[in-house]
Order: C-alpha cells, then structure tokens, then sequence
C-alpha cells in the first residue's frame, strides 16, 4: 500500500465534505425556514467534523491536505442557485437540490470504499465507514423530508 494512494483517497472525501459545507452555507442562505436552517447547520457539523478527521489522517501521513471544492461540488452550488432564484427559495426545490448533493457524498465515499480498499489501512477503512455512515444518514433525513412534501403535494 502506498501513502500517496491513502492521501489521495482522503483528499478525495476532504474535497466532498468541503462541497458539502459550501452547499449547506449556500443552502442555510436560501430558505427563510428555521428548520431547514437547523438542519443544514447541523450537516455542516457533520462535514466538519470527517474534514477534520480526514486532514489529520492526511496530516499523520505526511501528505499536503486538499484544498478547495470538486468539479462536481460546484456544479451543485451553482445548480442550487440557479433553482432557488428561479423557483423563489421553494423548499421542495432546496431539498431536492440538497438530495442531489448528498448523493453525490454518499457515491464518493461508497467509492472511496469500494475501488480504493487496497490503498487504505484497516483503522482509515473503519474511519470511513463510520463517516459514511453519518453522511448516509444526513442523506436520508433529506431524503424523508423531501418525500413527506411529495406526499403531501399528492
């Protein structure tokens, strides 16, 4: 196993966690709902918290910690923007966006997890595992408050 593979891979899910809390920032200024701000504020915690994990591992390591956003973070930013302005801060729409960005979390770290095993040790397979798991959770809770508004449009 090779370090610089291992610092690749965390670098990887530090890209996405700071994705994740840009959106969330983007996301708390979007809506005027006191919940939804809450919520958001609470997975920017989440995303802080794996970052922090993640850049001492980098840290530990040796390697330099990855700054800035993925492509594919800013293209989720720019999207929420675009439909908020244009659907007048609308919660389905925030939240359908925000399902949209934890899915891409939730592929890249079941990713980093599936493609990368050989490049990770045993005690970073375990840290990711359990960020993925609250990730995935965070994903659901949006996930569940988005449908409830389907169901309750129906």
């Amino acid at each position: 196993m090779e370090k610089e593979k291992s610092i690749e891979v965390l670098n990887t899910l530090i890209t996405i966690n700071n994705d994740r809390i840009e959106g969330y920032e983007t996301a708390t200024k979007e809506t005027e709902e006191q919940d939804l701000k809450t919520l958001f504020g609470q997975f920017i915690s989440t995303s802080r918290k794996c970052k922090q994990e993640l850049v001492s591992e980098v840290t530990r390591l040796g390697g330099e910690v990855a700054e800035g956003t993925m492509t594919s973070g800013k293209f989720f930013r720019v999207w929420m923007d675009v439909k908020a302005a244009l659907t007048g801060k609308d919660r389905k729409a925030i939240l359908d966006s925000c399902e949209y960005g934890e899915d891409v979390a939730v592929d890249t770290y079941n990713k980093a997890l599936r493609d990368n095993i050989g490049d990770i040790t045993a005690a970073q397979q375990t840290l990711l595992n359990a960020q993925h798991a609250l990730i995935k959770a965070d994903h659901d809770k949006v996930k569940t408050m988005r449908d409830a508004l389907v169901e309750v449009e129906s």
